[in-house]
């Protein structure tokens, strides 16, 4: 088939990578328009952008998808097929109607729980046993396409959104494949999502991600793997903002340990109270430092009273 790839971050990469490699023709990719990046916030070009014109393909990246322009260009190219992997902007009617197979998403849950733009984070967040991946058609309704196919994926214990979703990205980028192989030969149909067990994930934004110290120590922990490393989770010390790494339950301790919020410095370990029992910080970063140890840290306060909030 005749295709143009949609995606943007990294998380595209591995699926674009294998479409590729695919015996499928990539005719252009489509992504999202340059953006402010790193500390000069110098305009950049996404990931899937620089991987595109590397290897010499059509680089489309319209502000808005239903820029007649746009359109106008991707009728030319004529795709029978456009995968997308994590592309950034919903697709209005005119641009799905274009290619006769569809726009077919690889989404990174088991549809229909978590659709949304955060599915890998959401099923941290709630302490998620299993996710998934799945290919589907795009229709209008959010993430509410007939299914092609799906595959799962367990949740480690220790397991952040950054460690969950690259595993997802390679196994969902043969997934794709096989799903764009099937319907080029007619061997796969898509079939409706169950009307049951649709949840939604929406994009957690860096105020989502500030740690509530008066929680479980369960649910601080979710919290925090959940936003690592984006948007990256964080407290509040001495009136500014400390960003926080994973951090570990301390089974067992019970709640006689400093009370939510309030931290119990020893030589090699950093202890913060919550509304069980406390859990020992991982790496911290203060404003305008590099990550570092929280025992670390915590050697260079003075502080009668450590309090994070």
């Amino acid at each position: 088939m005749r295709l143009v790839f949609a995606g943007t971050p990294d998380a595209a990469i591995p699926a674009l990578q294998a479409v590729l490699a695919s015996r499928h023709e990539v005719a252009a990719v489509v992504t999202r328009p340059d953006a402010p990046a790193g500390r000069g916030r110098h305009l950049e070009p996404s990931p899937v952008a620089r991987l595109a014109r590397d290897a010499g393909l059509e680089v489309l990246t319209p502000v808005k998808v239903r820029d007649p322009e746009f359109l106008d260009r991707l009728r030319a190219i004529g795709p029978d097929c456009c995968p997308i992997t994590a592309y950034g902007a919903l697709l209005p009617q005119s641009a799905l109607d274009i290619p006769p197979q569809g726009w077919v998403n690889l989404h990174f849950s088991v549809l229909p729980a978590w659709r949304g733009a955060a599915p890998v984070q959401h099923a941290l967040l709630h302490g998620d046993d299993v996710t998934g991946a799945t290919t589907f058609r795009i229709v209008k309704e959010l993430d509410a396409g007939p299914v092609f196919g799906v595959l799962t994926e367990p949740v480690g214990p220790r397991d952040t959104a950054g460690d969950l979703l690259a595993r997802l990205a390679f196994s969902g980028a043969k997934l794709l494949v096989d799903t764009l192989d099937g319907i080029e030969s007619g061997e796969i149909q898509a079939v409706p999502q169950p009307a049951e067990g649709v949840s939604l994930a929406p994009k957690i934004n860096p105020g989502d991600a500030r740690v509530d110290w008066a929680l479980p120590a369960v649910a601080i922990d979710r919290l925090i793997r959940a936003c690592t490393p984006e948007p990256g989770a964080w407290t509040e010390f001495a009136g500014a903002r400390l960003k926080l790494g994973p951090v570990e339950l301390q089974p067992g301790a019970g709640p006689a340990g400093p009370a939510p919020g309030e931290l119990q410095v020893t030589r090699d370990s950093v202890l913060a109270g919550t509304a069980t029992e406390p859990v020992r910080l991982g790496l911290v970063q203060p404003p305008g430092k590099r990550a570092m140890p929280a025992a670390d840290w915590a050697r260079g306060l003075h502080q009668a009273t450590l309090k994070l909030g």
